[in-house]
């Protein structure tokens, strides 16, 4: 008797949050780097669809003149995109001439597509040979804290990116949350009492509160 022999195949695993960030060595315009060479720092990984295109130009300069707020914040910046190192450099040298700002971060060169693929960078849908522009927002512990994905149409918010980073540090000093459109310095929303006891306890202490809505949305200045 002859078994059909079906073929299957198994979707990629996708970093997730919370989970360990995968390590990677790639070639870039700074020379070989590896992910782990940045433990003890926060690193944004972010990938671009193709050098000398339109939006990906304006978020290169866009980050690069934002690069004395990022490191402000222990953070170091990773580009990516599907193109030779070659094309990397004369593309960083145009931008540089265009913007007159440097852009000091590193460019990964990935042709081969490893890190793209390690990462879920690459949707056929949109392009089977073009990273999306993703964004890892990686801990100083090497952990994924956050994840954002654009189309290819569509720039990024660069204070978007800084305020995310902002609130993951923030809650990471404080244990407390962020509200919708949280600015550093705003109150923050304390965890909610998981006890009908705790729950009444707070209720007889509103006033210690920046702002007490409810038994589970309350406000604190950090």
């Amino acid at each position: 008797m002859i078994m059909e022999v079906k073929e299957t195949t198994t979707a990629p695993t996708l970093p997730k949050i919370g989970e360990p960030a995968p390590d990677f060595e790639a070639k870039t315009t700074k020379g070989i780097i590896k992910l782990s060479d940045f433990k003890g720092k926060w690193v944004v990984l972010f990938s671009h669809p193709a050098d000398f295109t339109p939006v990906c130009s304006t978020e290169f300069m866009a980050f690069a003149s934002r690069q004395k707020d990022f490191e402000a914040r222990n953070v170091q910046l990773i580009g990516l995109s599907i193109d030779s190192i070659y094309s990397h450099l004369a593309w960083v040298k145009d931008l540089e001439e265009m913007s007159g700002v440097t852009i000091e971060f590193p460019v990964i060169a990935d042709l081969d597509m490893k890190v793209s693929s390690k990462y879920g960078m690459i949707h056929p849908a949109q392009s089977e040979t073009a990273a999306v522009r993703a964004v890892f927002i990686i801990d100083p512990e090497q952990i994924v804290r956050g994840i954002l994905y654009y189309p290819l149409s569509t720039g990024r918010n660069i204070d978007e990116i800084l305020r995310f980073i902002d609130a993951l540090q923030f809650t990471d000093k404080t244990g407390l949350a962020t509200p919708a459109n949280w600015q550093p310095g705003e109150p923050a929303i304390v965890p909610p009492p998981t006890t009908l006891e705790d729950v009444k306890k707070d209720e007889a202490k509103k006033d210690e509160y920046a702002e007490f809505k409810r038994w589970y949305l309350r406000y604190k200045k950090a």
